[in-house]
């Protein structure tokens, strides 16, 4: 990765809304030319025009368009340095007696499928000149939490996964590592912790309140930024020797 920042191109995959939104502000603001990807186009054209970036609508599940939002950076720009697989689902949340198996299905094809086909696609452009893939991964893929099934799986196999891809392709200049982060500011989470509530009996407030506050030694939830800082330094040379590796960002959470 020697080339001048402003060179310096990066993918990032659900990067119309939350954390890769930040994500794509941020590295545009360290003068990476960034391509924004994800279903829907009026969330990716606005993070575009606002960070002079590049959007390209792609499921991450089906191959075809995953090969063609590759084809449209290199044909671009030319050169891919970072990778940032941030496409996700929440799957289902219920009870694993109960479980809806298209929405697990759904769950595993987005967020681990798509994950490994993102790779799969970026490695020939990254091994040009070297980079760096992070997988935006979750403290559930450490530690599952009830009625999270499908999503915990899912976070575990991206956990895998990154570690299996970086002894493959170290050697090759590129370091792959995954973050962790925990309970994360924003709709999505207030939304999933609703949904955990209504089967634990409980409300919304008190789940965060008692599992994310409560436990964390910052006492607070995580902005979106702060997960978007952690993907920086990853990407960065200050990162060079770290591959493989699971960064939790979780403000301290004990439990």
């Amino acid at each position: 990765m020697g080339s001048a920042p402003q060179d310096k191109v990066c993918v990032v995959t659900g990067g119309g809304t939350g954390i890769g939104a930040e994500i794509a502000r941020l590295f545009a603001a360290q003068r990476y030319r960034v391509v924004v990807s994800g279903r829907r186009l009026q969330p990716l054209d606005q993070i575009a025009a606002e960070i002079g970036g590049l959007a390209v609508t792609s499921d991450v599940s089906d191959e075809d368009q995953v090969r063609a939002l590759f084809a449209v950076c290199e044909k671009t720009y030319g050169r891919l340095d970072v990778l940032v697989n941030n496409a996700a689902v929440r799957g289902p949340v219920m009870a694993i007696d109960q479980m809806d198996v298209a929405g697990w299905d759904e769950a595993i094809s987005i967020n681990v499928t798509g994950v490994a086909l993102c790779i799969k696609h970026a490695v020939p452009l990254l091994k040009r000149h070297g980079g760096s893939i992070i997988n935006i991964s979750s403290v559930s893929g450490l530690r599952g939490k009830a009625t999270r099934s499908p999503y915990s799986a899912s976070k575990f196999a991206v956990n895998g996964l990154t570690q299996a891809v970086a002894f493959e392709v170290g050697s090759d200049g590129i370091r792959v590592n995954a973050i962790c982060p925990g309970g994360v500011t924003g709709e999505r989470f207030v939304t999933s912790q609703a949904l955990r509530a209504k089967v634990l009996g409980t409300t919304a407030e008190a789940l965060i309140r008692t599992q994310y506050e409560e436990p964390s030694a910052l006492k607070r939830l995580l902005e979106p930024g702060e997960v978007a800082q952690a993907t920086l330094f990853l990407a960065s040379d200050a990162a060079a020797a770290i591959t493989g590796e699971l960064l939790v960002v979780d403000c301290g959470r004990i439990s």
